[in-house]
């Protein structure tokens, strides 16, 4: 991949507690291209937003960046502080947060809310800033936009919601936009329109966006790569079709044979056994041995391997293909 959007260099993110420092976020690495979707999956607590909060700087103190670095188009941006950081959200990177309503101030109405970021991010007037805004929401789908831009965001529904705000997040032109878990709150045939959207801007507007879900149906619709992220660290990379497939990470593997499939008539679910280990009770090794059926004594005390697979890596000593191949 050449000149990505975003490239995250070994990110570690600490939170100092009582009983010592935790890593919600421990040694991760990926680049994004214009024009493509990373989908980011895993189980709640596996440091998936944490990461998206890092980029864009909205960690909660004690929360910080400890290590690594992150570039944005060519530009190190984790070293920024205040005004620079709080121009580069929404000029830059857009946010799409799972809940519509954290995300627009019920106070103002909706064109307002999208005129008046878009004047703080680009050199228009308030004129061209209201057409524009009459412009974005016909572009995410709002029907009657030049009626609707007066409407407040409770006269909305949920999904109408969720495409104001893919509007408010696009409506600068970021070339990074980070969804967290866009789909979550709204019924399955929304879900599905919401899905087509981020992919349709994604194509004509070559953003780069980054997905964060715990949903791997949500990941093979939407995401041209996957990273699979387990207890703060990544586990496996790869374009989705590899990933999901043939899936060369035990975690990934647990994952996608949990996924109900409307061709097996399953009576049980597969079910990974344990549950993701407490940031302050980290095992050594690799975090996933003790819930891991091909785990060896290598897996319980050797540092953590980043394993090149084609066209990605799965960070396992040994990874399924690997031992399939044998």
């Amino acid at each position: 991949m050449t000149d990505p959007v975003l490239s995250i260099r070994d990110l570690c993110v600490e939170i100092p507690t009582r009983t010592g420092v935790v890593k919600p976020v421990d040694g991760v690495s990926y680049d994004i291209a214009k024009g493509e979707i990373l989908g980011v999956v895993g189980e709640s607590g596996a440091g998936k937003s944490m990461a998206g909060n890092a980029i864009i700087g909205l960690l909660n103190r004690p929360a910080h960046i400890s290590g690594g670095e992150i570039w944005l188009n060519g530009h190190r941006i984790d070293t920024l502080k205040g005004d620079r950081v709080r121009r580069l959200r929404g000029k830059e990177i857009g946010m799409v947060f799972q809940d519509p309503l954290t995300s627009l101030n019920p106070l103002l109405s909706i064109g307002d809310q999208l005129a008046e970021t878009m004047m703080t991010h680009l050199p228009i007037s308030r004129a061209e800033a209201h057409n524009r805004a009459i412009a974005a929401l016909k572009e995410v789908g709002i029907p009657g936009a030049a009626e609707r831009i007066g409407s407040y965001p409770h006269e909305f529904s949920g999904g109408m919601r969720q495409r104001v705000v893919i509007a408010l997040a696009l409506c600068a032109e970021p070339s990074l936009v980070i969804a967290d878990e866009p789909t979550t709150a709204l019924d399955v045939s929304v879900q599905a329109q919401i899905i087509s959207l981020l992919k349709q801007l994604c194509r004509e507007r070559g953003t780069a966006i980054m997905l964060i879900t715990h949903d791997m149906g949500v990941i093979a619709e939407a995401a041209d790569r996957v990273a699979v992220m387990y207890a703060g660290r990544l586990a496996e990379l790869g374009p989705v079709r590899d990933v999901l497939t043939q899936p060369q990470h035990p975690y990934t593997h647990g994952l996608m044979a949990s996924t109900p499939l409307a061709a097996q008539k399953q009576r049980r679910l597969h079910q990974i056994p344990g549950a993701m280990p407490r940031l302050d009770q980290m095992p050594e090794g690799c975090a996933f041995h003790p819930r891991c059926p091909h785990a060896q004594e290598k897996c319980r005390h050797a540092p953590l391997p980043a394993t090149a697979t084609a066209g990605g890596r799965a960070a396992c000593w040994f990874p399924l293909l690997a031992e399939a191949a044998q």
